[in-house]
């Protein structure tokens, strides 16, 4: 006659102990591996580096306040802005008075950080993504910026706009995403140029 271990217990054992080394050993590992080998630079987390440092990632956004450098989206992560520890959106609704309030001081920002500029502020300047993490801008908020960092940094607008068009990411295969620019990445050439 067999006992309740050796007809039940026992199998649930060596099932939870194959399966507990087949999902969390093997299968990592074999992730891993095949991550490394074909796809490095996003495995190890899209680290852009600059003289040999890495200063940030391509996926997480960075705050940049300096009239001299374009600025990202707007991060509702806390405690601190672009934190990936606590990626997360604002979940405030567009009648809320609090997201109202919010857009409006953004706006208020980047007018008291370029009067002259009378063009209408591209949405994805004053609103957060849905992560509170995004790293690019779209073509049209990194344009509304230009004439400001232009001034600020004493160069041609023309050679501004040509930078943003060299870091232009376009949509994969002409229809997958939106143009757009990674903010730290325009940053970091624009600061190279002025060197």
């Amino acid at each position: 006659m067999k006992t309740l271990f050796t007809q039940t217990l026992r199998p649930a054992l060596l099932l939870f102990l194959v399966l507990s080394a087949v999902t969390g050993l093997v299968y990592p590992f074999a992730v891993t591996g095949v991550a490394q080998l074909l796809f490095p630079r996003q495995a190890n987390g899209s680290l852009i580096m600059r003289d040999g440092q890495p200063v940030g990632s391509a996926l997480i956004g960075q705050s940049f306040t300096d009239p001299g450098h374009f600025w990202g989206r707007p991060s509702a992560t806390a405690p601190q802005p672009y934190n990936a520890a606590a990626s997360t959106g604002s979940n405030l609704g567009p009648l809320n008075p609090a997201l109202v309030d919010a857009v409006k001081a953004r706006i208020a920002a980047l007018q008291a950080a370029d009067p002259g500029n009378a063009a209408p502020v591209p949405v994805d300047l004053v609103t957060a993504s849905g992560s509170g993490l995004d790293p690019d801008i779209s073509l049209a908020a990194a344009a509304y910026q230009a004439p400001r960092v232009a001034r600020v940094r004493g160069l041609p607008l023309a050679q501004v706009e040509a930078l943003i068009e060299r870091h232009a990411a376009r949509p994969r295969l002409g229809v997958l995403g939106e143009p757009r620019v990674n903010v730290l990445a325009l940053n970091l050439a624009l600061d190279a140029d002025a060197r």
